[in-house]
This record gives structure tokens, C-alpha cells and sequence, in this order.
């Protein structure tokens, strides 16, 4: 049986190498090989990617872009958000080529940066897309950063508590007031009992003028003891 079993391994590997040998694992930004223990992006390309390490800090560049417009225990952003920076071609990638892949690996890199912060959040909210537009693209993008972050955190989500009551024009070349105007009241809560009492971790791709995220933490702050937090992957200038 010992025999068999070291047989079976061996054949189990060299196909495992076989297989990489015919179909090599891409780096999603130089598109050379992979080794084994680089997942998406290679160990070079991954020091393009200019993390802020925002979560040690308490008033960080988040938390002065969110403060005085809502309420909230803690907030940070993974890595700066630049045109033309390795961050924005993995993100757009996500949103626009379906690279789902790139969300959860985003996603557990800012797992990764919480997981000692101990902010004690209980739940994870993906701010949610209008029918229309999930209809549109087939999936939520910050849905998918949302689980990369819950696999290392080990927290639940919550996608069916906080709904997009209004189909908003995208946020992209809108002046910060023309942002605020857009998402006004697009949100609201539909399943208050799935929320009620919880610290929830609010999630999404990219901070601007944090417009998007300001409305969807007041449609959860109405819950009676809610309290949020909020995180995102990049942080645009």
C-alpha cells in the first residue's frame, strides 16, 4: 500500500508538471511563467504594486477623505491607484476582461494587511451593483475582493442586505459634487436582521472621492447598532 501510495504521488506530480509545461501560469503583468509559489503576479511585478500601508495609520488619507461625511470605526486602502500602474491594469482587468481572479488575489492582499488590525468586524458588505449593471458585466467586481478578503479574515458575507435602488451613470470623469449628485440615496437596506448589531466591513474596488461609499454606509448606519468600517484596494489621487 506504501508503494502504491508513493507511485500515485509520483505520477500525481509529474502530471502536475506536465501540465505547467504545456500550459505555463502567467504573470498578469510581465506574462512570464510562474513558479510554484507565486500566485497571480510574479515577486518582481509585485514591487510595482505601491502599497500604503494605510491600516497602520490612524488618520490616513482614507479615513481624512471619508471623515465628516459618515460615521465610521476604521478605514484604509491597499495600494495607491495610479494611471498606468500595475494596480489600475489588475483592477480594470477584473471589472471589463472578467479576470475574477484578479479580485480574489487583490482581495486577500488587503485580508492579508487587516487580518492583525483587529478592527473585530463581524461581517463583510461588497458594495452591491444595480440589477442593470450586474446584468451588464455578469458579475460584482468588489464581490470578488470581498471573498479574497473573507478567505483570510475568515468572516461571512453579506450580499443580500444592502440592495442599488437606482441604475447611477459611472462615477469615471465626474466632478466630486457631479459624484455626490450621482449616488445620492442609491442605496437602501432590504434585510435589516441579517445587519442589525453588526460591525460590517464595507468593501470596494476604489476610493475616489468616496461618494459610492458614503451613500452605502448611510443606507447601513440607518440599521439600529450598526457600525462600519471600510476598505478598499486602491486609492486614486
Amino acid at each position: 500500500m506504501i508503494i502504491n501510495k508513493k507511485i500515485s504521488t509520483t505520477a500525481l506530480d509529474l502530471g502536475k508538471g506536465l501540465i505547467h509545461l504545456l500550459f505555463p501560469r502567467l504573470c498578469e503583468g510581465c506574462r512570464k511563467p510562474l513558479i510554484a509559489t507565486e500566485e497571480l503576479i510574479c515577486l518582481s511585478c509585485e514591487e510595482y504594486i505601491s502599497r500604503t500601508n494605510y491600516h497602520h495609520l490612524k488618520n490616513n488619507e482614507t479615513t481624512l477623505r471619508l471623515s465628516g461625511r459618515v460615521v465610521f470605526q476604521h478605514a484604509t486602502s491597499f495600494a495607491y491607484f495610479t494611471n498606468q500602474s500595475l494596480l489600475q491594469h489588475l483592477i480594470h482587468g477584473l471589472k471589463y476582461k472578467g479576470k475574477q481572479h484578479n479580485g480574489m488575489f487583490l482581495g486577500k492582499e488587503l485580508g492579508k494587511q487587516l487580518l492583525d488590525e483587529q478592527w473585530n468586524v463581524n461581517a463583510i458588505i461588497p458594495v452591491p451593483l444595480h440589477k442593470k449593471k450586474f446584468a451588464k458585466r455578469g458579475f460584482n467586481q468588489s464581490e470578488y475582493i470581498a471573498e479574497g478578503v473573507a478567505e483570510i479574515m475568515n468572516l461571512p458575507i453579506i450580499t443580500n442586505a444592502v440592495v442599488r435602488n437606482r441604475f447611477t451613470e459611472t462615477q469615471t470623469d465626474k466632478t466630486r459634487e457631479q459624484r455626490i449628485e450621482n449616488v445620492a440615496n442609491a442605496f437602501s437596506v432590504k434585510n435589516a436582521s441579517l445587519v442589525n448589531g453588526k460591525h460590517l466591513l464595507l468593501i470596494d474596488d476604489v476610493l475616489t472621492t468616496g461618494a459610492t461609499l458614503e451613500s452605502c454606509a448611510l443606507a447601513l448606519l440607518s440599521v439600529p447598532n450598526v457600525t462600519v468600517s471600510i476598505a478598499t484596494v486602491g486609492i486614486a489621487n
